[in-house]
């Protein structure tokens, strides 16, 4: 069942990072595309390559229209969609301070407590999401610029929400019996592998 469940969080990281990715190269190419038209509509320009500057510009060379709408549904879903991998791994930030002069069996009492929690507050996520996005798809609410349905941002981090909440139920049910049995079920290398 790991070997499933860790290879749906991996998928599901791959896609985030593309997704990433194609974000990186949108905003660098509006960037660079807002820059070189703001010098395609100055004074030099305009006036000593007139024919050059307007052909340019009717091309479309500009910023890329409603950017950052696609920045913000697209970087929504990348969070969501490296948060399983962060899970199944044990990837959240800690700090140890406290925790590191506690006895091995307080720490696994303590780590089924986190994990239990995650697994409810992701749920609760999951939750939240696939009811916003219900409702956005009711009212048929779009995007500014783009026009796109604003519900399809809410199901691609559902997606991920709801993978991450799956993978922290999962999570929860392995701490809880092996603080019950005071014995580690997942091989350390298996829990904490980056």
């Amino acid at each position: 069942m790991y070997a499933l469940i860790k290879k749906l969080a991996q998928i599901m990281a791959v896609l985030g990072g593309l997704v990433l990715t194609i974000l990186i190269l949108l905003v660098c190419t509006s960037v660079l595309g807002r820059s070189v038209g703001t010098l395609l509509h100055g004074a030099f320009m305009q006036t000593n390559f007139t024919v050059f500057s307007n052909w340019a510009l009717g091309a479309g060379i500009g910023a890329i229209n409603g950017d950052f709408e696609l920045v913000e549904a697209g970087i929504a879903f990348s969070i969501f969609a490296f948060l399983p991998l962060c899970q199944l791994s044990g990837g959240h930030a800690t700090v140890d301070v406290f925790t590191s002069k506690l006895s091995p069996r307080s720490n696994q009492v303590l780590q089924m407590i986190s994990e239990c929690l995650f697994a409810l507050v992701l749920g609760l996520i999951a939750w939240r999401l696939f009811e916003g996005m219900e409702a956005k798809q009711r009212y048929g609410e779009t995007t500014f610029l783009l026009q796109f349905p604003i519900w399809w941002a809410y199901a691609a981090s559902f997606s991920g929400a709801a993978i991450a909440a799956f993978i922290s139920l999962y999570m929860a049910i392995i701490r809880i019996l092996e603080a019950l049995s005071g014995r580690h079920l997942l091989a350390e290398n298996e829990s904490t592998e980056r």
